[in-house]
């Protein structure tokens, strides 16, 4: 088989059905063999009765707790029978031909990580790829917008290699995954792409950004906690980050710059009366 899409799920009935029809849509009357694998951890909204009605030939794995992210993704990569894997989250929604693009592409790179194009719902371009989270990076993505001024994540115009790409678009050869490079399941949601191709970096697998395969991210689509959640997985990304690679005079900096971030963030939702910010960054401060 040519290609396996994997998808995870978490309560995203409408975001999942759309996803897969846009792979259907995508791949309708071309030449490459594929399946679809969607893990859902354990939805209740529906989601596995309308895959199952709607799409038959899909092939199902049902999780009997939220596994997170990256575990959810190991268990389908292990079984998945293509020669490449796409792995999309569930709140995408593949263009035309991006994932035939997407295909011809790795397979002329097939010792290297390939991420895709990312669009807002508008269709404006989404940052999705950038360097590695190293201090001076972190700095700016703490206490300078960095991702506003492109210092932290980028959306090129052109094809490039980058040190990441987003997770919502990833395709690889199955192989690559095989060889000790499947997702941390220590990191349960945020920042395990970037542990993943980090560690492939250190193999000598590069990673690019393939700026003609465009894919559609609404976003947030399986975050628990769509407003607190977000912050804390990036703290907890960060630090488990650090201390798996990073000398520990390097995790002490990390450390004082994530407290200093959270005391700015707490006192800012004091001052403006914004309960939820003050909420978010004191549990922020207690990870630290």
């Amino acid at each position: 088989m040519d290609l396996s899409i994997i998808i995870v799920s978490f309560n995203t009935q409408k975001l999942t059905h759309d996803c897969i029809a846009s792979i259907f849509r995508s791949l309708d009357h071309t030449k490459i063999s594929f399946e679809v694998i969607v893990v859902d951890n354990i939805s209740t909204d529906g989601t596995r009765d309308i895959i199952k009605k709607k799409f038959p030939k899909v092939r199902l794995i049902l999780n009997r707790i939220n596994a997170g992210f990256g575990k959810a993704n190991n268990q389908a990569i292990k079984v998945a029978k293509g020669e490449y894997i796409l792995l999309l989250n569930s709140d995408t929604v593949a263009l035309n031909s991006s994932i035939l693009k997407l295909h011809a592409f790795v397979k002329q790179h097939p010792n290297a990580f390939v991420g895709g194009k990312l669009l807002n719902a508008d269709r404006s371009p989404q940052t999705s790829c950038g360097p590695f989270f190293t201090l001076p990076v972190t700095f700016a993505a703490l206490f300078l917008k960095g991702d506003v001024l492109g210092l932290t994540r980028w959306s090129p115009d052109r094809t490039r290699k980058v040190d990441w790409v987003s997770g919502a678009c990833i395709i690889a050869a199955k192989k690559l995954f095989m060889n000790d490079l499947l997702f941390d399941e220590d990191i349960f949601m945020y920042m395990e792409e970037i542990d993943l191709l980090y560690r492939a970096k250190l193999k000598g697998y590069p990673t690019y950004f393939y700026h003609r395969a465009l894919v559609v991210h609404l976003g947030g689509g399986s975050s628990q906690n769509k407003r607190k959640g977000p912050v804390l997985n990036i703290y907890r990304g960060l630090l488990h980050f650090y201390g798996k690679y990073m000398p520990a005079w390097q995790l002490s900096i990390l450390k004082f710059l994530l407290k200093t971030k959270a005391l700015i963030g707490w006192m800012i939702g004091v001052m403006m009366g914004r309960a939820q910010l003050k909420d978010t960054y004191a549990e922020a401060y207690t990870l630290v």
